[in-house]
């Protein structure tokens, strides 16, 4: 009983001390940003989860055939989304029923995917590692093929205890690097930081935005993160319904995620199903080319009006939004050139 004791004693401060030897990764919200969503008691950020999650974000193993990775559709140069095509590919050149969303600011959402599937970042890589047209794969032979890396073995070694290598833990450290995908230093936010001034187009633009966009996409997230119908013409051929193919509540039709405003000239095409390539295109569908339908968003139920030049001040305005330094910061990438090859190989 004593030796059982002991053993328990001995885990315990082995745990107790590889958890202190971890650089504690303070996660701190920009100033001017509300709260946090994401709980980071539940899952306490540290620099070698974060390190170990960049890695596994950008290696194709995740899929089955090892050559989608998140990054393939998620690419640090656009913001974290995909402009070479309107909707994803994934493995054998498949491709996917929807355009992938711009990857920032995530510990202040709750609901991911266009049509909210999924309700906890921790659970949102099972969405496209398990989709046929994706990554095809299940995470329990992910876990089975990191299991067979040396390099997966020894950073899971460095970070557990146990040394085990699970689908939560694969998950979970998932979500640490990509919560560390925080844009917030934009000519926006250093105007408003005091720090820089917006030009007389800009501020018209600005003027614009607070009367006609800011209901649905509110500073300084860009976002409400919730979800409406902005009256686009439904495509034929993918007959995406979005938000109600989830809840099934008739309610919810046509209903997609409201993406933010931040890093627009990087995060093109633009809507559900990347119909539009320029940001001319949107201010037209807005002002020109409305759908009405019973669950059209109130703010749309008469088009937005806006002359050619305002549109063009708004578009100044946007541009203000994007956030170079996080677009082209070196910390987010990886090369997958330093992940090993299987054992024995």
């Amino acid at each position: 009983m004593r030796t059982k004791q002991f053993i328990v004693s001995i885990v315990v401060f082995c745990s107790i001390f590889i958890c202190a030897a971890m650089s504690v990764f303070k996660f701190e919200a920009p100033n001017n940003f509300p709260k946090p969503f994401y709980d980071f008691d539940k899952n306490p950020l540290s620099v070698e989860k974060i390190k170990l999650g960049k890695m596994l974000f950008y290696d194709p193993i995740l899929s089955s055939d090892s050559t989608i990775s998140c990054s393939s559709c998620h690419s640090p140069f656009n913001s974290f989304a995909h402009t070479d095509h309107d909707l994803s590919h994934g493995i054998h050149d498949s491709i996917g029923t929807r355009n992938a969303p711009a990857l920032m600011n995530l510990a202040w959402q709750t609901l991911f995917m266009w049509d909210g599937a999924i309700n906890h970042l921790d659970m949102q890589a099972l969405a496209p590692i398990s989709h046929a047209a994706e990554m095809n794969e299940s995470i329990k032979n992910v876990v089975e093929k990191l299991s067979r890396q040396k390099t997966y073995k020894e950073e899971f070694a460095k970070i557990y205890v146990d040394k085990n290598i699970t689908g939560e833990r694969v998950l979970k450290c998932l979500s640490q690097f990509q919560l560390t995908l925080v844009s917030a230093n934009a000519k926006y936010d250093k105007v408003k930081r005091q720090e820089d001034t917006f030009t007389k187009k800009e501020q018209k633009g600005y003027t614009l935005y607070q009367k006609k966009c800011s209901n649905c996409h509110a500073e300084p997230l860009f976002s409400t993160y919730e979800f409406a119908n902005n009256g686009l013409e439904i495509d034929t051929t993918l007959n995406d319904y979005g938000r109600w193919m989830v809840t099934k509540n008739s309610a919810d039709s046509l209903k997609f995620k409201i993406p933010t405003l931040r890093n627009l000239s990087f995060t093109y095409p633009y809507m559900h199903d990347g119909r539009f390539a320029k940001l001319r295109d949107v201010l037209n569908h807005y002002t020109d080319e409305i759908i009405q339908s019973p669950t059209l968003a109130p703010q749309l139920q008469n088009k937005l009006s806006l002359t050619s030049n305002e549109k063009t001040e708004l578009i100044a305005f946007l541009l203000t939004l994007n956030d170079k330094e996080f677009v082209f910061n070196e910390n987010f990438r990886f090369s997958i050139k330093n992940i090993s090859t299987p054992e024995g190989n």
